[in-house]
C-alpha cells in the first residue's frame, strides 16, 4: 500500500469511511433503525414510520404494503462525533461517511443479505429485547460468520412489555458461542427506559422526551444501582479485551494506568478482528440510544483500510492468489454485487470498489466474459434516489447505468489488473409454479420481465418444462414468487395467471445394482450400435454425481467416453419413480462393446441413458422431498392448536421452549404441506403468532404420498 491510500480529490479519507449493513430477523426493527440514523445524520428532515410506508429505504410499492423489506437499499449519510463533556470518543470533530444498507429479514429474500455482507466491512445485528435470538438472525449471523464480517449488537424495541436486555446479552453468547460485552446497558426497561449507560465513559445518558424526536439528551453522572451495574460491567469488558487484545493485555501486566482512550482502541482493534462484539441497547422507534449507537459504529467497526485486502484469484486459474489493495492510486477492482432495473434509468448495476478509482467515460473490463465495455453515467445511491458522480473511490459502493454483459458476482476492473474475485455463493430455490400469459400480446412481455428479473436475483431461477412446455418460475418461497409476479404486473404491465406451485423433489437410490444399455438398430445402409455396463451405488449425500471410468482393455473406444459419460449426466435429470431429477449417485462405468462401422457417439450416449434407467429400477429408488425447518412463536394458548395441526401436516416437533410471554415450538415439516401456512397459524392464534421457515435437508418421501404423485405422473406421461 502507498504511503498515502487517498488520492487528493475523494471528499471523504478512506479512515473516515465506514461501510456498514443492518441484518436481523424479520420484524426486529432494521428499517426503523436505518431511518433514524438518517434524522439524526441530517440526511431526511421528518421521521417516516414501516407501518405507514413512509421510510426512505422500503421504496418499493410491495414493501410499503407490506410493511417489510424486500430488496436491500443502500444509503449514504455523514456524521460527526460531537464534543460531550465528560464522554471520550475515538474520532471526535471528524466528519465521517457511514454507507448503509438495509437489509430483508424474511428468509425468502437472504440473497440479499447475502450479497450484502459480501461487500461490506461491517454489520449492526439487531435484535428483539422481547424475542432475543430469532432463527432469522442464526441466519444473519452465520453469513456474516463465512464473510468475516465486524458487527456490533443493538438490543431493540427495549420499551416493549416484556424487554430485557441481559436475557437477550446472554442469549446471544450462549447461541452463537461469542464474546460479548456491553457497551450501552438501557437504563430502565419498557415504558421507563430512559436511556443508556455508557460503559466505556461511566456516564448516563438520559434522552429527553420534550423536543423534536430524542435529538436532544443529557449526560450526567451515575449513582446508586446504575454506578454499581456500570463498575461490574466496565470491569468485565477490560477483563475480557485484557484476554483478547495484547496491547492492552501488556499495559494490565505491567501495572500501568489503563485509560478510557486505551479501551476505545482495545475494543475496536478487537472488534475488527471479529474477536470481540459490543452490545447496545435502546430503542430506535422511541428514539433513545441512536445517536450513541452511530457514534459506537464510528468508534468501532472498520474503515476499508482495517480490512484485509481483498483476495481473488487469476482468471481460469484458481490456484493462484491476487490481491486487491485498498489504495486509490493502485489498478481499478470492484465487484458487482447487485442488479436493479430502474424504472427511470434502465438497468443499475452495484458495485464495491475495492481498489483504485474509476470515473465516467472510462474503459473497464470483465474477466469472465473477457469484454470491455464504457462506463456512460455513474450514480450514488440513496435508496430509490440518485446523484450523478463523476468518479468512485476505493472502498466506495456506487451504480452504474447501462453496463450491459454483467452478472452478479462479476469482477469489474481494468483489463491490466489480471483478477477474479469470489462472487456470493446462493442457497438453491426450494419452490416452483408455472406461470402463463393472459393473452398472446402479454407473451413477448413476459419473457422480457422473466429475463429481467432472474438477472436481478441469483434465487429466481426460470426454465420451460420440455414435456409439457410451461414456463416454470423457482424461488426461495411462497412470498418470493407472490413479490416477483406483482412486480411483473407493475413494473412490466405483464398479466399472468400462475398455477399450483410444484415442489422441487429429488430422487436416489439406496443400494448398489449393476445397468446395461444397448442401443441395436439396422434399416439399411450405416447402423447403430453402442453398450455400455455400469454399477450404480449411493453416493455421500449432498456430492450429487460422481463417475468413475473404470473401463480396460478399449471395451468401450476413448473418443466414445464424453459420450457415454454426456449420457449419464443426462439420465440423472430424470428418475424412475416420477421423473424427477436424481442426485447423490455414484457411476462406474465397468464394460461394454463396440462395431467397428456402426458406433457412434449418439448410439453410446443412448446406451449410457438405457443403463442408468435399468440400474436405477433395480438400485431401490426413493423420492426425496425438501423438509423445512419451522419455527413458531406463539401465546401459550394457542400451543395445543398449533401443535396439533403441525401433526397434520407430517411435521415432527423437535422442541419446545416456554419463555414468559410466549411458547417457541421448533418443528421439521415438509414443504409441500406448507402451503397457505401463514393463513392457517394467523387462524389458529387470533393472528397473534408468528413463524418462520428455512429449508433445512432432503428427506424421503412417505410411500402414500408417493403413490399419489406416481399417480400424477403416469398420468401426465
Amino acid at each position: 500500500m502507498s504511503e498515502n491510500p487517498n488520492h487528493p480529490k475523494r471528499p471523504y479519507p478512506l479512515e473516515r469511511t465506514r461501510n456498514i449493513g443492518i441484518a436481523a430477523h424479520i420484524d426486529a426493527g432494521k428499517t426503523t433503525l436505518t431511518e433514524r440514523i438518517l434524522f439524526y445524520t441530517g440526511m431526511i428532515h421528518r421521521i417516516g414510520e414501516v407501518h405507514d410506508g413512509a421510510t426512505v429505504t422500503d421504496h418499493m410499492e410491495q414493501e410499503r404494503e407490506r410493511g417489510i423489506t424486500i430488496t436491500s437499499a443502500a444509503v449514504t449519510c455523514e456524521w460527526i462525533q460531537k464534543k460531550n463533556d465528560g464522554v471520550f470518543k475515538l474520532f471526535e470533530g471528524q466528519k465521517e461517511r457511514i454507507n448503509i444498507i438495509d437489509t430483508p429479514g424474511h428468509v425468502d429474500f437472504t440473497a440479499e443479505v447475502e450479497r450484502s455482507l459480501r461487500v461490506l466491512d461491517g454489520a449492526i445485528v439487531v435484535f428483539c429485547g422481547v424475542a432475543g435470538v430469532q432463527p432469522q438472525t442464526e441466519t444473519v449471523w452465520r453469513q456474516a460468520d463465512k464473510y468475516k464480517v465486524p458487527r456490533i449488537v443493538f438490543v431493540n424495541k427495549m420499551d416493549r412489555t416484556g424487554a430485557n436486555f441481559e436475557n437477550v446479552f446472554a442469549d446471544v453468547k450462549a447461541k452463537f458461542g461469542v464474546t460479548a460485552v456491553r457497551i450501552l446497558i438501557p437504563i430502565g426497561a419498557e415504558e421507563n427506559l430512559l436511556g443508556q449507560i455508557d460503559v466505556v465513559n461511566m456516564k448516563a445518558v438520559i434522552y429527553k422526551d420534550d423536543d423534536a424526536m430524542g435529538s436532544t439528551f443529557d449526560i450526567k453522572d451515575l449513582e446508586g444501582d446504575t454506578f454499581a451495574e456500570a463498575e461490574s460491567a466496565r470491569e468485565e469488558l477490560v477483563s475480557t479485551l485484557c484476554d483478547s487484545d495484547e496491547e492492552l493485555g501488556e499495559k494490565f501486566l505491567m501495572e500501568e494506568e489503563i485509560t478510557t482512550e486505551d479501551i476505545k482502541a482495545a475494543l475496536r482493534r478487537a472488534t475488527i478482528a471479529n474477536k470481540v462484539v459490543p452490545v447496545a441497547g435502546g430503542s430506535a422507534f422511541k428514539n433513545k440510544g441512536v445517536q450513541f449507537l452511530v457514534d459506537a459504529v464510528v468508534d468501532y467497526l472498520p474503515s476499508p483500510l482495517d480490512i484485509p485486502a481483498a483476495q481473488g484469484h487469476e482468471p481460469g486459474d484458481e490456484e493462484v492468489e491476487v490481491l486487491a489493495e485498498t489504495d486509490d492510486n493502485k489498478q481499478f477492482c470492484s465487484l458487482a454485487f447487485k442488479l436493479w432495473a430502474d424504472k427511470y434509468v434502465g438497468k443499475l448495476v452495484f458495485f464495491r470498489v475495492y481498489s483504485g478509482t474509476v470515473s465516467k467515460g472510462d474503459m473497464v473490463y470483465n474477466p469472465r466474459t473477457r469484454r470491455k465495455e464504457r462506463i456512460g453515467r455513474l450514480i450514488k445511491m440513496h435508496a430509490d434516489k440518485h446523484e450523478d458522480i463523476e468518479t468512485c473511490y476505493s472502498g466506495d459502493i456506487a451504480a452504474i447505468v447501462g453496463l450491459k454483459n454483467c452478472q452478479t458476482g462479476d469482477t469489474i476492473c481494468t483489463e491490466k489488473f489480471d483478477i477474479m474475485l469470489e462472487p456470493p455463493l446462493f442457497p438453491e430455490p426450494v419452490i416452483s409454479m408455472a406461470v402463463e400469459p393472459k393473452t398472446v400480446v402479454d407473451q413477448e412481455k413476459m419473457s422480457l420481465a422473466l429475463t429481467r428479473l432472474s438477472d436481478e436475483d441469483p434465487t429466481f431461477l426460470v426454465k420451460t418444462d420440455e414435456e409439457t412446455g410451461q414456463t416454470i418460475i423457482s424461488g426461495m418461497g411462497e412470498l418470493h414468487l407472490e413479490v416477483i409476479v406483482d412486480r411483473m404486473m407493475r413494473e412490466f404491465k405483464v398479466a399472468c395467471g400462475v398455477g399450483k406451485p410444484q415442489i422441487a423433489y429429488r430422487e436416489t437410490i439406496t443400494q448398489p445394482h449393476g445397468g446395461e444399455g444397448k442401443l441395436v438398430k439396422q434399416s439399411g445402409g450405416k447402423g447403430q450400435y453402442g453398450h455400455v455396463i455400469l454399477d450404480v451405488a449411493p453416493g455421500e449425500k449432498g456430492k450429487g454425481l460422481t463417475i468413475d471410468d473404470k473401463v480396460v482393455g478399449g471395451a468401450i473406444p476413448k473418443e466414445f467416453m464424453n459420450a457415454v459419460l454426456s449420457g449419464v449426466r443426462e439420465a440423472m435429470t430424470n428418475g424412475v419413480i416420477a421423473g424427477y431429477p436424481v442426485v447423490d449417485v455414484h457411476v462406474n462405468v465397468t464394460d461394454g462393446s463396440y462395431h467397428d462401422v456402426d458406433s457412434n457417439e449418439n448410439a453410446f450416449k443412448m446406451a449410457a441413458i438405457f443403463a442408468m434407467k435399468d440400474a436405477f429400477k433395480q438400485a431401490g429408488p426413493i423420492l426425496l422431498e425438501p423438509v423445512m425447518d419451522v419455527e413458531v412463536v406463539t401465546p401459550e394458548e394457542y400451543q395445543g392448536d398449533i401443535m396439533g395441526d403441525l401433526n397434520r401436516r407430517r411435521g415432527q416437533i423437535q422442541e419446545i421452549e416456554n419463555k414468559p410471554m410466549h411458547a417457541v415450538l421448533k418443528a421439521i415439516v415438509p414443504l409441500a404441506e406448507m402451503f397457505g401456512y401463514s393463513t392457517a397459524v394467523r387462524t389458529l392464534s387470533s393472528g397473534r403468532a408468528d413463524y418462520t421457515m428455512k429449508p433445512a435437508s432432503f428427506e424421503q418421501v412417505p410411500q402414500n404420498v408417493v403413490d399419489a404423485l406416481t399417480n400424477d405422473y403416469a398420468y401426465a406421461s
